[in-house]
């Protein structure tokens, strides 16, 4: 299950080319695959931790995924909440994985320098410390290779073009394919 935010829901982009409708694709294709696999996209574009920690419970129960992909914090960031709600709402929401014996995946996202060096490393320090803390899987940083170049966003300079939805899956597809056991029947 993909537990996020515009990125992940597609904002902006024609229907079925985002990252998470190429995740379904992709594993589709996959030798090791099985044919069971599932990928539930419960993202929502404006989702923040807050919204994610009062919706996961019911999203775990409703969907019974094996694994939780969580693309949450960029709103918060650009909304300038605080670090420390940040975190704790995030780790709420592993927590929560974790008692439902989910195994999660986060990913990690970065702030457009403006809101100041301070700011945007405290933000960006949150997801290695809770990936330790927790021993996950992370995803370091879901634009890598692109997320410098102007060119490769949307007009509002914050959502990736349909062009750059493969990158930002391969990015992911880094770690999660050494989550996924051959032949498991498995909702994601």
């Amino acid at each position: 299950m993909v537990f996020g935010d515009s990125i992940s829901a597609g904002y902006g982009l024609p229907s079925e080319t985002g990252w998470v409708s190429l995740l379904k694709k992709r594993l589709q294709t996959q030798p090791s695959a099985s044919p069971a696999y599932r990928v539930i996209n419960a993202s929502i574009s404006g989702e923040t931790t807050l919204g994610g920690r009062n919706r996961i419970e019911q999203a775990l129960s409703t969907h019974r995924p094996d694994i939780v992909i969580i693309e949450l914090g960029g709103n918060d960031g650009l909304r300038g909440a605080s670090i420390e709600s940040i975190r704790n709402n995030l780790e709420a929401i592993i927590q929560t994985c974790r008692r439902n014996k989910t195994a999660v995946l986060l990913t990690s996202m970065r702030l457009p320098p403006n809101y100041g060096i301070a700011y945007t490393q405290k933000f960006l320090g949150i997801y290695p410390q809770l990936a330790n803390k927790h021993r996950l899987k992370l995803v370091p940083y879901m634009f890598e290779g692109f997320g410098d170049r102007p060119e490769f966003f949307q007009a509002d300079g914050i959502h990736p073009t349909v062009q750059m939805q493969e990158k930002i899956l391969d990015n992911v597809w880094k770690v999660l394919r050494g989550m996924l056991k051959p032949g498991q029947k498995l909702a994601l």
